[in-house]
């Protein structure tokens, strides 16, 4: 695989091949940028038909990582890993993937992602220090990233639906960590739910809170106030957007837009999306206070700062009438020429 001539390479500062073949584990660490300082992300663990797919996932994912932690302010570049072949000895894996990311002398920092856990992350400790998402003491920031992005896609949800979810109707996709708290939120301040996942365990998580359950294929297009994708990439596309059934999209999963030309769909169509990058943020925002040891408090503030700021990016586009991510994504070009000079 050469990562400079897949479509998804993007000026990466280095892509770096890791594995044991005696474990059985293959992974890819890439590092987009760290203009602002050392690339973080999370570590996704995931099965793909090529291998060729986890190399443009852990590109796009990279590069996402830039741009989200550039618009959150935070004092990191984007870096993202991807483990697309695990061993039998799942321990042993993660002890050698920490191994890997130590080899990086603090370039990269890793955490939670799809398919990973804290446990994960306290095996990867063993092998680095580079590594957040780990229980701290009382008072610190650490611990699973999840419940704050799902508090930040929340705030969010409440801001573009003029402060309350009370009575509105979510069409929540993805059933997952994330999807699981942003549900409970949501249930809390009274809104409807219908939710599709293709994972049945997740489904019965989310049932008892009321939840109508839709088909998966059909989620997109289900009649609701607001769509909240929270599951894997890609499901804004030339096919979803002429079907979706609700006139907002905000939610957790990551590069949202299959396109470019996916954002001007949208526009056209008049609906508003709030860019993914701009609104998932709530999880690095906490492994950023992690990796800085800063207090519990400090991760609060920050994640409920990601609701204005969704706000003014969708103003912005209001007022230009432009793709969304066009406008996010000049501001998070602004602060890196600026970084570099």
């Amino acid at each position: 695989m050469n990562p400079k001539s897949n479509a998804a390479y993007d000026g990466h500062e280095d892509v770096v091949f890791v594995g044991d073949e005696a474990l059985g584990y293959k992974g890819i660490i890439a590092i987009h940028s760290t203009a602002l300082g050392p690339a973080a992300g999370g570590c996704r663990i995931w099965s793909y038909d090529r291998d060729e797919d986890a190399l443009t996932d852990a590109l796009r994912l990279s590069r996402g990582m830039t741009y989200k932690n550039a618009m959150a302010d935070l004092p990191l570049g984007g870096g993202k890993a991807v483990i697309y072949k695990m061993g039998p000895d799942r321990a042993a894996c993660f002890e050698a993937f920490g191994g890997d990311v130590e080899s990086l002398h603090g370039r990269y920092i890793t955490a939670e992602d799809v398919g990973a856990t804290v446990n994960d992350m306290k095996i990867i400790s063993r092998s680095t220090s580079f590594v957040t998402g780990i229980p701290k003491e009382e008072g610190r920031a650490g611990g699973d990233p999840s419940p704050w992005t799902a508090l930040g896609v929340f705030l969010s949800i409440k801001g573009l639906l003029g402060g309350s979810v009370q009575s509105r109707t979510i069409a929540v996709q993805g059933a997952g960590s994330v999807g699981r708290h942003l549900c409970q939120h949501l249930v809390d301040e009274g809104a409807k739910l219908i939710i599709s996942d293709v994972n049945t365990t997740n489904l019965a998580r989310i049932e008892p809170l009321g939840a109508e359950v839709a088909p998966v294929d059909q989620i997109h297009a289900v009649k609701a106030d607001l769509f909240a994708p929270c599951a894997l990439g890609a499901g804004l596309n030339a096919k979803t957007i002429p079907e979706l059934g609700a006139r907002i999209v905000c939610g957790a999963a990551n590069n949202q837009l299959a396109t470019e030309e996916d954002g001007a769909r949208l526009v056209a169509a008049g609906i508003t999306y709030a860019p993914d990058y701009v609104v998932n943020a709530g999880g690095i925002v906490m492994v950023s206070c992690e990796y800085l040891g800063e207090a519990a408090e400090a991760v609060d503030a920050k994640v409920r700062a990601i609701a204005p700021r969704v706000l003014a990016v969708v103003e912005q586009v209001r007022r230009e009438g432009v793709s969304p991510h066009l406008v996010s994504d000049r501001l998070v070009r602004a602060k890196i020429a600026s970084a570099r000079k």
